[in-house]
């Protein structure tokens, strides 16, 4: 399920958050909590990463990250407004100096032709900025959760390494 590079990775970002003395909260929703297991499958992860909430239903979003109910009712659940307030949320809630998001339409059902199953948003948030990234898959639902959970934490390698994100 996952490749030796996408560990590898995990393993980078873990260093890198704590070289930095930085610690990561995570918000995942179509990931269903596969960042949050790849990151803790590297022995040490405990002194940088805090946790997450896989924040799945609308009303987790809402009562236990804090995203708007207005955003959700004018962007729905998979957009760049909900995953920045995702984000934002986990960042509070966890206490963490950096957090990702992720929010999608794995599949197969659930798309529509403005919002296609493989549509992911993800989000990196800091005390002072936050980016965003659209993606759209076309695997299968399996893949389209892999896919998402690698793009988020190469957003993090990138954001780690002090690249143009």
């Amino acid at each position: 399920m996952r490749s030796s590079t996408t560990e590898r990775l995990a393993v980078v970002v873990g260093e890198l958050l704590g070289a930095r003395g930085m610690t990561l909260g995570l918000a995942e929703s179509c990931t269903g909590g596969l960042i949050s297991h790849w990151i803790t499958n590297v022995p040490g992860s405990s002194a940088y990463y805090l946790g997450s909430v896989t924040a799945y239903a609308t009303a987790i979003k809402i009562s236990l990250l804090g995203v708007p109910r207005d955003v959700l009712n004018r962007y729905g659940a998979v957009s760049e407004p909900t995953v920045l307030a995702m984000a934002r949320g986990a960042r509070c809630v966890l206490g963490a100096d950096i957090a990702l998001a992720v929010t999608g339409i794995a599949g197969p059902g659930g798309g529509t032709d403005e919002k296609p199953v493989g549509l992911v948003f993800i989000a990196l948030a800091d005390a002072g900025n936050e980016w965003v990234e659209k993606h759209i898959w076309s695997g299968a639902r399996l893949a389209n959760k892999i896919q998402s959970a690698e793009a988020a934490l190469a957003l993090l390698h990138q954001y780690l390494l002090g690249q143009p994100v």
